[in-house]
């Protein structure tokens, strides 16, 4: 039986190659960002031998206890070493974002109009996910 050759489209080697640039730079961020938090080039919030006082605590005192807020509340505190690390995992967060973004001028060259419908409505709502105005 011979096996049939699948190619991929412009639009799945466009998102793959994002994704694939992506991770290695999300990836790079958090070892850097690590390295300066556990050297200690920048004061965290809260000091790493103080850790694991707070692991089991339930988020709501985990919060309190450490005067940090919810959500992005993070960047106020982007000059200390532990709020710093959060800036690879945002952007690997948002990574599906930026993959999408690379497919929308491919679909508006194609005039694939019911792709880049979808690709456009993708982007708005985990835009709107990611920006907390649904968070309860």
């Amino acid at each position: 039986m011979e096996r049939k050759k699948i190619e991929a489209t412009e639009e799945q080697l466009a998102y793959a190659k994002t994704l694939d640039i992506g991770m290695k730079v999300g990836l790079s961020t958090l070892l850097i960002t690590f390295f300066i938090y556990v050297t200690g080039i920048f004061e965290p919030h809260i000091p790493l031998s103080e850790l694991p006082k707070y692991w089991a605590l339930p988020v709501d005192r985990y919060l309190a206890e450490t005067k940090l807020g919810a959500g992005w509340s993070w960047l106020a505190q982007i000059g200390k070493g532990d709020s710093l690390n959060f800036l690879g995992i945002a952007f690997l967060a948002g990574l599906t974002i930026i993959a999408y973004l690379t497919l929308i001028p491919i679909l508006i060259k194609k005039k694939d109009k019911v792709y880049l419908f979808l690709a456009v409505i993708e982007v708005m709502v985990l835009l709107l996910a990611a920006s907390g105005v649904l968070s309860g």
